[in-house]
C-alpha cells in the first residue's frame, strides 16, 4: 500500500516504521520544515511534498498517515476520506465529540476507513492482560488499576488537557476489555505549575471496577512510568515499566496459588505493530480494535472526566 505521512514531528518516526513494513510501498512525507524534509529524503529515501492538497488528490496514494496537531485531524481526515483515502490517525483522534461524529459520518459516506493508533493494545504486557480477560485464564477480572506518570516533559498537561493527551491510552485499553464501562467518578488536582495535573477516574462494568491514575507533575528525574495491578478470582497480575533516558525497565509478575512467577513476553514495538495491523486491515477489509468508533468512545470518556472535574 502507498502511504502519505502528514507531519514531520512524530510523523518522522512513522516514516521509519513504514520503511520496515513489507506491505508498505511508496512513502510520501508532507511537512513545512524544509530541513526535516531534506533529512528524511536523504536518510530514508522517501518522497517529500509541501502541498497537502496534491497528496490528497494523488490517485496512487492509498493511506493518509495523519500526524498533524489534533486540532487539524477532523478537517484533514474528512478531506482524505472524500478523496478516497483510508486514514491512520494519531491520538488523540480529534478534539470534540462533534468532530468525532463528523469523521464517522465521512467514513460511512466514503466507504473508506479511519483507524486510530491505539497502540497500547499491542504492547505485550497489556495484550497479555486483555487476552487473560477474554480467555478467563485466571477467572473473572474483579479490579484493575492502571497508572501513567511523567515529569513535566510534554508541555501543558493541566486539567484541561491531561485526560485527552495522556490518560487517553488507558481509556483506550479499558474500553477494549470492559466493553466501554460506565464512568463512576472523576477527581483532579493541579500542581503548583497549573500546566501539570493529577487525575483519577473510576469505571465499572458487570461488577468489575477499573481505576486510572495519571500524573504529569512528577518530580524532575522521575522516570516515565506505566503499569497496572489486575485482581482476578484466581490470581493477581502486576506490571511495572519505567523509562529513564531511553532505557526501559519492565517486569510482569503473576501471583497464583502456585506462587509468584515472572512472565517473559516477546519484545514487540507496539507502534510498529499497530501501524502494520492497520495497513493489513485496510487491505483485507477486516475488523480492527483500532476502529474510529472505538476511539470516539474513549474520547467521549476523556471529555466527560474533564466535565465532571470542572463541576466540582
Amino acid at each position: 500500500m502507498n502511504v502519505a505521512v502528514l507531519g514531520t514531528g512524530f510523523g518522522a518516526y512513522h516514516v521509519k516504521l513504514l520503511k520496515s513494513i513489507d506491505l508498505c510501498g511508496r512513502v510520501v512525507v508532507f511537512g513545512r520544515n524544509d530541513a526535516k524534509l531534506a533529512q528524511l529524503e536523504k536518510q530514508l529515501n522517501v518522497e517529500i511534498a509541501r502541498n497537502m492538497d496534491g497528496i490528497l488528490r494523488d490517485p496512487d496514494i492509498d493511506v493518509i498517515d495523519l500526524c498533524l496537531p489534533a486540532s487539524l485531524h477532523c478537517e484533514v481526515a474528512v478531506k482524505a476520506l472524500e478523496h478516497g483515502k483510508h486514514v491512520f490517525c494519531e491520538t488523540p483522534v480529534c478534539c470534540s465529540v462533534e468532530e468525532a461524529a463528523a469523521m464517522l459520518d465521512a467514513e460511512r459516506s466514503s466507504g473508506k476507513r479511519v483507524l486510530v493508533n491505539r497502540f497500547i493494545h499491542f504492547d505485550p504486557a497489556y495484550a497479555y492482560l486483555r487476552e487473560s480477560c477474554q480467555k478467563g485464564t485466571y477467572g473473572k477480572l474483579l479490579s484493575l488499576t492502571l497508572k501513567r506518570e511523567t515529569p513535566p516533559l510534554w508541555g501543558d498537561l493541566g486539567l484541561e488537557s491531561l485526560h485527552v493527551n495522556l490518560m487517553i491510552h488507558e481509556l483506550d485499553f479499558i474500553s477494549g476489555i470492559m466493553d466501554y464501562p460506565e464512568l463512576l467518578s472523576a477527581w483532579g488536582a493541579e500542581y503548583e505549575d497549573k500546566r501539570q495535573s493529577l487525575v483519577r477516574a473510576a469505571f465499572g462494568r458487570d461488577g468489575a471496577i477499573a481505576e486510572i491514575v495519571s500524573s504529569s507533575g512528577m518530580p524532575d528525574g522521575y522516570p516515565f512510568t506505566v503499569g497496572y495491578e489486575a485482581y482476578f478470582e484466581a490470581a493477581k497480575l502486576v506490571f511495572h515499566e519505567s523509562d529513564r533516558d531511553g532505557a526501559a525497565d519492565s517486569v510482569l509478575i503473576e501471583h497464583t496459588a502456585s506462587g509468584e512467577q515472572r512472565l517473559v513476553l516477546g519484545e514487540v514495538n507496539p507502534y510498529a505493530k499497530s501501524l502494520e495491523h492497520a495497513l493489513k486491515s485496510f487491505e483485507q477489509k477486516s475488523d480492527s480494535i483500532l476502529a474510529l468508533e472505538n476511539a470516539a468512545k474513549s474520547l467521549a470518556n476523556a471529555l466527560e472526566i474533564r466535565r465532571q472535574i470542572k463541576q466540582k
